[in-house]
């Protein structure tokens, strides 16, 4: 399954409402949790491990509504630390499943190129088997330097861990010297976070039903418009999409005060 959809001919309902929307103020930034793959397996009688292919199937599906509309970042979360916690067999299956995505992306270098679309992997990557952080490292040097868009991967991430580890880096600094107990703020907290420099989330979607952030960019998602959707991941469609983007536009003068 690739990461890039092949270019294909927009329905005109589906063009009509992409020129609607973007008459209105676009997020810059989108998070989302993708919740609900294991829920929708045992929902259509299949193997876990089938639940989160289609959930892969389905963040393409969403990066490709992403690029159409010219949203220039997104932020999943695809595996917390958290999920460490649950059998062996699902984590190494996960694994296996998310190296091989990001040796899809190596194959893909022409579409990386084309989008323009800077690969990060957010989180403690040193959790991760070797071979998966040797496969993430390869597309996030390859892709550093492209600008017209960002893709954020959180991989062994939950946000107290990014926060202790950002209030870590700052205390390291004023123990060696290089900071003054004066410099410590909010900003420099920001600045060492792993979504470091990107702009806060405009919107945090989450699926399935869940009404909660699950430790995923408590810092980062303080002013975001949420949408907490009852469908799960695999079977969120364009129109669980527009909803979502209307509301934040509906909404924008509300929030663009903070």
């Amino acid at each position: 399954m690739s990461w890039f959809k092949e270019q294909k001919k927009t329905s005109y309902l589906r063009s009509f409402c992409n020129n609607v929307i973007k008459c209105g103020q676009l997020p810059q930034h989108v998070a989302i949790i993708m919740d609900g793959n294991r829920r929708f397996a045992k929902k259509v009688n299949c193997e876990r491990s089938k639940g989160h292919e289609k959930g892969f199937e389905k963040l393409t599906e969403v990066l490709e509504w992403c690029f159409d509309l010219g949203i220039p970042e997104v932020t999943v979360y695809a595996f917390s630390i958290e999920n460490f916690k649950r059998s062996q067999d699902e984590v190494d299956g996960l694994m296996e499943l998310a190296k091989q995505k990001f040796d899809k992306l190596m194959e893909e270098k022409e579409m990386i190129q084309k989008h323009g679309v800077c690969v990060r992997a957010l989180g403690d990557l040193t959790m991760l088997p070797e071979d998966l952080q040797r496969s993430v490292a390869k597309v996030v040097k390859f892709s550093q330097n492209n600008t017209k868009a960002t893709l954020n991967v959180c991989l062994a991430y939950t946000s107290r861990h990014e926060i202790s580890n950002a209030v870590k880096s700052m205390a390291e600094g004023v123990e060696l010297g290089l900071l003054k107990p004066s410099d410590v703020s909010e900003s420099l907290l920001e600045k060492c976070l792993y979504t470091s420099p990107s702009p806060p989330p405009d919107i945090l979607i989450r699926t399935s039903g869940e009404v909660r952030f699950s430790d995923f960019l408590l810092w980062q998602c303080s002013y975001s418009s949420l949408s907490f959707l009852k469908v799960l991941w695999p079977e969120f469609s364009v129109w669980d999409f527009y909803g979502t983007i209307l509301s934040f536009q509906w909404n924008y003068n509300t929030y663009k005060v903070f």
